[in-house]
Formats: structure tokens, C-alpha cells, sequence
């Protein structure tokens, strides 16, 4: 995916020396049980209708209804990792607020969406592609986009049926627009740095250090 240009201001020697810790991102389950299979069905729909697998037992009207199936699917998955991450943006803008030298930077939450999304550091690609993930720029730009015009996750009922179809086009010009409504300072690696857990891992290490620091009972 390309995205459109942003308004950015970013002098690189502004940070200097300077080094700062961005509270962790945290990824919680979004898919359901039926998820993964409704996403399989709508790929192989997608390929009927344009001719491109061969079909001789389903009419055009059922192809249809499991494409939009599964693009409402995609819909769902993808709102709900935009919700992780704009939580996250929100974390990293209050905890940047309370730093002096940050302060008056001009970072706002766009600059912590663009460090993730056009210029993720590596260990954070590494830790996605193991977990199988490849496309995270799409995934990541397509959830805030989402999140930055549905307050909550849109019924397919209240979509049109273009709109679903084609989704992830409107959902990259949402985050264009999200991204453009006002000027921010981009940060990068050699200044900034984060973490990435998925819920139930972050959750076992906050476990094992709260283990290691309670005093023993015993006597």
C-alpha cells in the first residue's frame, strides 16, 4: 500500500542525543471461531466471480453473500486491532506530555501512528512476522482509519454493499485524512523505542514480575 503524502515537521536534529522509552503496544484476540474460515471463503468467492477458480456449484448471488461475509469479517478484525493501537497512541502522547524536552515538540497522536506504521522498528517487524503477520503497514493504517470514522464496529447492515466490498480503499483514505488534520513532529528509532505483546503474553510477564517482587511469607 502507498500512502499519501503527510503533513509532517520534522527537523532530525531536534532529539540529539536523546533516547525514550514509549509504553508498550499491546494486542489483544480479535478474531472469532468462524473468523479464519469465513476470510477462506471469501478469497475463493472473490476468485470465482472474477473467473479465476473454477465453480460449478455455487450461482452468483450465494459468491456474493460469502465475499461479504468475509470482507464484514475483515472489517471486524481490523476495527478492533485500530482500537488497540489508538489506545496506545493516546498512552505514548500522555506519557511524552510529562517530559519536558517532549513537551512543546509538536507530537501528537499521528506521530506515534506514523513511527509505527510507515517506519516500524525492526524488532517490532520481527515479532509480527513471527507471529505469521506480513501486510501489519495495511493492517495497522486500515484499523485507525476505521476507528477514525465508526465509533463502534459497523453492523453489515449499516454498510452498502460497495462500501464493503471495497473497504480497505475508503479505509486507507480514512487514515490519510486522520493522519492530515493537523501538522505533527515524526519521531523514529533513533530516538524513540517500544515493545510489542500480545494480551496473554503481556499478561504473563507482568504475572512473573509481580511473583518475583512479593516478599516471602515466609517466616
Amino acid at each position: 500500500m502507498i500512502l499519501p503524502e503527510l503533513e509532517i515537521m520534522n527537523d532530525p536534529t531536534q532529539w540529539g542525543a536523546g533516547f525514550w522509552e514509549l509504553p508498550p503496544l499491546i494486542l489483544h484476540p480479535f478474531a472469532d471461531q468462524s473468523g479464519p474460515s469465513k476470510l477462506l471463503e471469501s478469497s475463493r468467492a472473490s476468485l470465482m466471480l472474477q473467473g479465476l477458480l473454477p465453480n460449478q456449484e455455487y450461482g452468483p448471488e450465494v459468491l456474493t453473500r460469502k465475499l461479504l461475509e468475509g470482507r464484514c469479517s475483515e472489517i471486524r478484525m481490523l476495527y478492533f486491532v485500530g482500537k488497540d493501537v489508538l489506545r496506545w497512541t493516546a498512552q505514548c502522547l500522555d506519557s511524552v506530555s510529562r517530559v519536558p524536552e517532549l513537551a512543546s515538540c509538536g507530537l501528537r497522536e499521528a506521530s506515534f501512528a506514523a513511527f509505527l506504521v510507515t517506519d516500524t522498528p525492526q524488532h517490532v517487524i520481527e515479532k509480527l512476522r513471527g507471529w505469521g503477520v506480513s501486510d501489519y503497514k495495511s493492517i495497522f493504517s486500515r484499523g485507525i482509519g476505521l476507528n477514525a470514522v465508526f465509533q463502534q464496529v459497523p453492523e453489515p447492515e449499516q454498510l452498502s454493499e460497495d462500501f464493503t466490498r471495497n473497504y480497505y480503499r475508503f479505509a486507507d483514505h480514512m487514515f490519510a485524512c486522520w493522519q492530515n488534520l493537523a501538522p505533527f513532529t515524526e519521531i523514529d528509532a533513533r530516538n524513540f523505542r517500544f515493545d510489542l505483546y500480545a494480551s496473554g503474553e503481556y499478561s504473563k510477564m507482568l504475572e512473573r514480575q509481580w511473583a518475583d517482587t512479593e516478599p516471602s511469607s515466609e517466616p
